[in-house]
């Protein structure tokens, strides 16, 4: 009777591992289809900005408002500077750049902010336009620079800064910032050959 017993035992016990063995087997398969579609579908993000558009963004390209809202709030935070919260400047520019541009852009931070530490020197910066181009990831923005020593005002001038940008999966990460200079005519030469 022991061995009938037994021998019962041993196959409830082979059935539930086989049952088990399937059950594996079948979440293997589906979890590789399902990783198959993520890997292939389009990610999209929905943003919750501070705007009066619904914006959102895909892992394909980035939408025309998104770089341009994003170029917004880099150039005011890039472009306005005062002594007191440059390390709070240079952090959070630093946070939105991209890993492979952060020493290139920190030894530039780094060299503003040794300049403007111990000085009254602030600095504002109003947009006056901008254009933005999606899929060359640029865009450049026109404003008046502004600077105070204090409260009096030492220079105000129009200038254009451009901004790269670079876009992976479903991030956008700043590659560095410049000033433009409008190039000058050479003069003619008033001598006639």
């Amino acid at each position: 009777m022991d061995a009938s017993y037994a021998h019962q035992r041993a196959q409830a016990l082979l059935k539930q591992r086989n049952i088990f063995v399937i059950s594996f087997v079948a979440s293997v398969v589906l979890n590789l289809f399902q990783m198959g579609i993520n890997l292939t579908k389009d990610r999209e993000v929905v943003l919750v900005p501070l705007m009066s558009d619904r914006m959102s963004i895909t892992s394909g390209t980035v939408s025309n408002d998104y770089l341009e809202s994003t170029t917004r709030d880099a150039a005011l935070l890039a472009l306005n500077r005062a002594p007191s919260a440059l390390d709070y400047w240079k952090s959070n520019i630093l946070r939105i750049t991209h890993p492979s541009a952060h020493g290139e852009v920190n030894r530039e931070l780094v060299k503003i902010v040794d300049e403007l530490r111990h000085s009254d020197v602030t600095q504002s910066f109003a947009i006056t336009g901008m254009r933005v181009d999606p899929r060359r990831l640029i865009s450049e923005v026109d404003g008046v620079v502004t600077s105070y020593v204090g409260s009096k005002v030492i220079s105000s001038q129009a200038r254009t800064f451009r901004f790269r940008w670079r876009y992976e999966g479903v991030s956008l990460s700043l590659l560095g910032f410049e000033m433009l200079v409008e190039e000058k005519p050479t003069p003619k030469s008033r001598i006639r050959p």
